[in-house]
């Protein structure tokens, strides 16, 4: 886990966290802090375990930590944050020690965790989209109501 410690202990890695932080401040519902993040890495690893993906530990983890950290340039200027995260993640993951190949595979995942149409990719763009999406613990939420979420999107039930 050496690359995921370097990924959580990197200048730029922090600086996007804070500044995700700040633009969240007055969120009521989902954040997208290292909350989310690492419940995203471990439900993926329970995917990856579960449907023997055979992806390695730090490509999850890696992913994962990565695919939210431009959230708070969606809220400054509305440019979609799996595009700002995945131009983010790059220079990061260079830093950190991965590889160009696993670069662009991790890169895509991040790309797409927002496209519906990967969620049954048994790949990592597949497994990245559907922990994202069942880190949500909308049952315990008390704002859930006020959620603009479908009610089929909402995780009505405890999975992971």
């Amino acid at each position: 886990m050496d690359r995921i410690n370097r990924i959580l202990n990197h200048d730029l890695y922090r600086t996007y966290l804070e500044r995700n932080e700040q633009a969240e401040a007055d969120r009521r519902f989902c954040r997208h802090n290292i909350g989310h993040l690492l419940d995203v890495a471990r439900i993926g690893m329970l995917y990856n375990l579960e449907e023997n993906y055979g992806l390695p530990k730090e490509i999850v983890y890696g992913t994962a930590l990565l695919h939210d950290i431009g959230r708070f340039r969606q809220y400054e200027d509305g440019t979609p944050h799996e595009l700002v995260s995945a131009e983010l993640a790059l220079q990061i993951l260079k830093d950190c020690g991965y590889t160009d190949q696993e670069t662009t595979v991790m890169i895509e995942a991040i790309r797409n965790h927002r496209n519906a149409s990967v969620a049954d990719e048994r790949n990592l763009n597949g497994l990245l989209y559907r922990a994202d999406k069942a880190s949500r613990g909308c049952y315990a939420c008390s704002v859930i109501e006020e959620c603009n979420w479908s009610n089929r999107k909402k995780n009505q039930d405890l999975t992971w």
